[in-house]
């Protein structure tokens, strides 16, 4: 069993890390007091190649994996970035693949290239307000007309929206009472959002400012057959392929942010000296921090292990909900730690710690919560009865 990183995977985190490196602290704590998108830091990683690091080859991508796709977003949530650096491109990372596995050759054709080279933005829009996690109750219905599809619903939490041309949408083709299971008569399509039916609304929020959430309104939405992606009915099965790379990659933000906050809070223990010693002396602030990076090292390994399953075919879903779990919470133990060796200071902009705090919080909500999570292992992994 080799825990080692290949030279390849080593320079791609090197080389991540250097380039996400001209992107201060300050930088973002700008773009996230004025909710300005970064838009520098975007084209900086788009224009070296990095936003298509796992579209095919054939598209302009990388063609690479999920493990070096996580390793790139762990080393931009890592210098500081946090979710509103890895927030503008992990959508490109795992909302495609729908697209590279089930859409049509046109279709890829005409999404993958310029997404890989950062000219298209796509959004993906899921969640509503009234179902929440339980996506079979979805009420978006887009209903067949001719050769078209007339889209009418509400998307809530949709990330980049405003800042996107196209959104990857699911909605019900057939009505929930209609259908044998629960998950059929779902489709997915590919639509415009610069359109007179569709409208957003921004969503007031705690953390990762720079990268807005919007809501979003669909009215009378008229679509042509050939935007609709794979077979209609199907939807919530590619959707699928999906959730496991998603829950691993945004592991690895958890994992990143834990990172730039355990180093702050170690790097405040060494020069804050109170009663003519540094802090980081006292057990009582260096324990803690101990035990922080510990946490941060086992959900490593467990993250690097469900990324490594998913790129050599291997059933993954029990190790990507674990190490979502485990790696949001070690990185919201980092940061809160961080803030309690700053003290009182921590609580102020100026030490980064408390924009870190709130950025860690996201990972224990989205994209599923831990609870949720919880449900899947006693579940899927100790056989226990479904408790929803």
């Amino acid at each position: 069993m080799d825990f080692e990183l290949t030279d390849d995977q080593k320079q791609l985190r090197a080389a991540a890390r250097e380039l996400a490196a001209e992107f201060s602290d300050d930088y973002w704590a700008e773009r996230d007091q004025l909710g300005e998108f970064p838009w520098e830091f975007y084209r900086a990683f788009a224009d070296a190649g990095w936003l298509g690091i796992a579209i095919p080859e054939t598209y302009g991508g990388g063609g690479l994996g999920l493990l070096e796709a996580s390793l790139l977003v762990e080393e931009i949530a890592a210098s500081g970035a946090g979710m509103n650096g890895c927030s503008t491109m992990h959508l490109t990372i795992f909302g495609l693949n729908t697209i590279v596995k089930h859409g049509s050759a046109e279709l890829r054709q005409e999404v993958l290239p310029p997404a890989a080279d950062g000219s298209l933005h796509v959004c993906f829009g899921v969640t509503e307000p009234d179902a929440g996690t339980d996506t079979t109750r979805i009420s978006t219905f887009a209903r067949r007309d001719g050769q078209d599809y007339v889209i009418n619903g509400r998307k809530v939490w949709i990330t980049k929206a405003g800042d996107s041309q196209k959104m990857v949408l699911i909605a019900r083709t057939t009505p929930r009472a209609e259908v044998a299971k629960p998950t059929d008569g779902m489709t997915l399509f590919l639509v415009d959002i610069d359109s007179d039916a569709v409208h957003l609304r921004p969503i007031p929020k705690l953390g990762r400012n720079a990268v807005a959430s919007y809501e979003v309104f669909i009215d009378d939405l008229r679509v042509p057959a050939s935007a609709r992606i794979g077979e209609e009915g199907k939807g919530f099965t590619y959707l699928l392929d999906g959730l496991n790379p998603e829950r691993i990659l945004l592991a690895h933000e958890a994992l990143g942010i834990g990172r730039a906050a355990l180093r702050r809070a170690t790097r405040y223990a060494n020069e804050r000296v109170v009663f003519d010693r540094p802090i980081g002396r006292n057990q009582g602030v260096a324990f803690p921090l101990a035990e922080a990076a510990t946490r941060l090292d086992a959900a490593e390994l467990m993250a690097r292990n469900a990324a490594w399953r998913y790129d050599n075919g291997l059933p993954c879903g029990r190790e990507a909900n674990m190490a979502k779990f485990l790696c949001a919470d070690a990185g919201f133990i980092a940061a809160d730690q961080a803030i309690q060796t700053h003290g009182g200071m921590g609580y102020a902009r100026e030490y980064h710690v408390e924009r870190y705090f709130r950025e860690s919080r996201i990972l224990r909500l989205a994209p599923v919560s831990q609870e949720m999570v919880l449900n899947y292992v006693s579940q899927h992994v100790l056989g226990l009865p479904k408790s929803y």
